[in-house]
Order: structure tokens, then C-alpha cells, then sequence
């Protein structure tokens, strides 16, 4: 049986990645986990330098979801380094770097820095962060300064160059476009959901900037819907995320065309939840008498 995938130059042995901010650097998820056993791993999101991120609360759970407001708390680059790098050397499996910034100066920083670490296959970024040069908002929600981003960066990346794409992502039919001809190799689609909620009891917001991310199975059958809509206006491979809780959520995607999937609310819940998932792959494509996932791939069209 071939689980094996192809997303551009990126090779996995199997198409179930760990989602980034899931998995902390590795270590946190290892003892639960072989890292080995998926087909990519991708870091906790990281800056050039460290990052406190939201205050407390930062996460709460609703109906079938989480919502979070880490804010993109990180160690930085150079305690990346120093820690979790070596540790990371003792794996096989695909590394994937996750990266943002607050300005494209902070973002080619980092992306340089990433770029020239050997072990690191790939590098994703994400583009759903806070433009501090354009008032705050975030770089997918303005076009014209997401294809300025995308192309400064893709001159720094020489590694396979993965832009995970919010649900709000303006303009979409040219940035995807832009991404093309720019050569982008991936795209992952897609990040947590704009969410409120309220604290009845102290009438108050629940969180401290009022909005949160959510994500977990109440968002599924948006981000499957967002995805078919990517994988219809671009020819780019997608790794498709959102609420992917047991294998059939991950088959979904597969249907509908995403060369490979990433696991994230679901990490929090059982961390070895992937393993299952790849086994129940494999006992579904016996069941159905396929011998390469690959034929699985965009079967629902």
C-alpha cells in the first residue's frame, strides 16, 4: 500500500501532518507520539525574537470547538535554536518551520534564518498575523500587501515555500494567482475562524481583545468548503486543515482534492490521535480495494 504523497518538491510518506501551535517544537508531544509515524511536523509559529503573547485567558472551549488567543507567544529563533534543533535531529519525519512577523523586515529575518538550517524541509507562513505598518490588520486581509510579502520572501526561501491562507483572505482569485506566478510551492488552507464570546456570568468579553480563533469541529464543514473553493482556482497542491477530529473528516479532504491534511484541535485532545487516523486510512483504502492514496486524491468532484 502507498501512502506516500508528492506537494511540489516536498515528499511525505504519508499525508497526515501535525499542524503548527498543536505540537508545541516537538518535545511537548513527543513522549504521546512518534514523530516518526506522520508525514510532517510543523513547528509552534516562530519570530526572530521571543513574543509574550495575548494575556490570559487564552483558551475556551464552546460547542464542538476551542476558541485560543495565544497572540503567537514564542521563544524566537535563537532559543529555537539552541533547544529544540537538536533534539529535532533525531527524527526522520518531515520538518515543516512555521514563521511570522509583525512588518516583511521581521518576516525576511526570520525566513532567512529558517532557510538556512539544514534540517528543516520546508517553511510555512503565516500570513493571518497583525501588519503593524498597516494599522493592524492582518496580512491576508489585504492583497496588495500579501502578494508584496510572497514575493519578497520567495526571493530569501529557496526551501518549498508553504502560504497558510486564512478564511478571510481578500481577493482571492488573484492572490492565488500572484501565488502561481510567483512560485509558491503549497498552500495550507486554513487558519482558525474570527470568533466572539461572552462571559454571561461578569458580562464581559471572554477574552482580553474580544475576538479569538476557533477552531475543532464546529468549523469542518467551512474549512471543507473553503478548500474545495482554493482547490477549483488554483493548481497549487493544498494541505487542507479544520477540524479533522477521526479519519472519515480526513478522507473528506482527500475527496475533494487536498494532496494532504493537518491535524490540530485534535492534537490537544488525544496526542496520538494521528496514529489512528493513518491506521484508519490504511484499513479504508483495503475496504474499498485502492492501493495508492494517491487515487483516493480528488475522487469528489
Amino acid at each position: 500500500m502507498n501512502l506516500q504523497v508528492h506537494l511540489g518538491n516536498l515528499t511525505l510518506s504519508n499525508p497526515i501532518i501535525l499542524a503548527s501551535g498543536t505540537a508545541g517544537y516537538g518535545r511537548e508531544i513527543a513522549p504521546y507520539l512518534d514523530l516518526d509515524r506522520v508525514g510532517a511536523f510543523t513547528l509552534k509559529g516562530l519570530s526572530s525574537t521571543p513574543w509574550v503573547g495575548n494575556p490570559p485567558p487564552r483558551i475556551h472551549e464552546t460547542y464542538a470547538g476551542i476558541m485560543n488567543s495565544i497572540g503567537l507567544e514564542n521563544k524566537g529563533f535563537d532559543r529555537f535554536f539552541r533547544e529544540d534543533l537538536p533534539f529535532l535531529e533525531n527524527f526522520q519525519t518531515k520538518i515543516i518551520a512555521n514563521i511570522w512577523g509583525k512588518t516583511i523586515e521581521e518576516y525576511s529575518d526570520i525566513a532567512k534564518k529558517m532557510n538556512g538550517l539544514e534540517r528543516i524541509d520546508a517553511i510555512e507562513v503565516n500570513v493571518s498575523c497583525p501588519n503593524i505598518e498597516q494599522g493592524g490588520e492582518s496580512f491576508s486581509s489585504n492583497g496588495q500587501v500579501l502578494c508584496q510579502l510572497i514575493q519578497n520572501l520567495r526571493q530569501k526561501i529557496q526551501k518549498p515555500l508553504i502560504v497558510k491562507l486564512g478564511p478571510n483572505t481578500d481577493d482571492l482569485n488573484n492572490v492565488l494567482q500572484f501565488m502561481e506566478k510567483e512560485g509558491v510551492d503549497i498552500l495550507s488552507v486554513t487558519n482558525t475562524f474570527p470568533a466572539l464570546a461572552i462571559d454571561v456570568e461578569n458580562q464581559s468579553y471572554i477574552f482580553s481583545r474580544k475576538t479569538a480563533g476557533l477552531s475543532g469541529p464546529a468549523i469542518k464543514p467551512l474549512a471543507l468548503k473553503l478548500v474545495y473553493d482554493v482547490i477549483q482556482r488554483t493548481r497549487l497542491p493544498i494541505i487542507g486543515m479544520g477540524g479533522i477530529m477521526k479519519t472519515e473528516d480526513a478522507l473528506e479532504y482527500f475527496l475533494i482534492g487536498a494532496q494532504a491534511v493537518a491535524l490540530g484541535s485534535v492534537n490537544l485532545i488525544d496526542p496520538s490521535a494521528a496514529v489512528q487516523i493513518i491506521e484508519g486510512i490504511k484499513t479504508y483504502l483495503v475496504q474499498k480495494n485502492i492501493f495508492d492514496i494517491n487515487d483516493l486524491i480528488g475522487k469528489v468532484r
